[in-house]
C-alpha cells in the first residue's frame, strides 16, 4: 500500500542517488510495487542510452531544466508534461542544463 503522509515540507526529504547522474527525493512509495511519487534531478550533461519501457504508468511533470528527447530530437522544458502507458518506448534522453521532475509511477493492475 503506498505510503500515507500529511503535508510535509519536500525539503525534509533528503536528496539520495538513485542512479548515476540522478538523484531523487521519494515522497511517497509502495514498497510492494513500483507505485511512487518522487522528484528527480539530472545532473548537467546527463545521456541516457537506448529506449526505455516501463511495466508501469508513468506521469513526468518537467519543473526545472531542458530534457531532449534523442529520437524525437525535441526538447521539452519547464512546464512540460508526458503521461506513458506502461510498455510505451521514449527516450534515450539528454540534458545540457539539468533538469528537476515531479514523477509519479502508478503500478499497473
Amino acid at each position: 500500500m503506498r505510503s500515507q503522509h500529511e503535508f510535509f515540507p519536500v525539503s525534509a526529504v533528503d536528496w539520495r542517488q538513485a542512479e548515476p547522474g540522478v538523484t531523487e527525493r521519494v515522497l511517497s512509495h509502495d514498497p510492494a510495487t513500483t507505485t511512487l511519487t518522487r522528484l528527480a534531478r539530472w545532473e548537467p550533461g546527463l545521456t541516457t542510452s537506448g529506449v526505455i519501457r516501463h511495466d508501469y504508468h508513468e506521469e513526468v511533470y518537467l519543473l526545472e531544466g531542458d530534457l531532449t528527447d534523442l529520437t524525437l530530437g525535441t526538447t521539452f522544458t519547464a512546464g512540460h508534461f508526458t503521461s506513458r502507458r506502461p510498455g510505451m518506448p521514449h527516450g534515450p534522453y539528454r540534458t545540457d542544463g539539468g533538469c528537476l521532475m515531479l514523477e509519479i509511477r502508478t503500478a499497473s493492475a
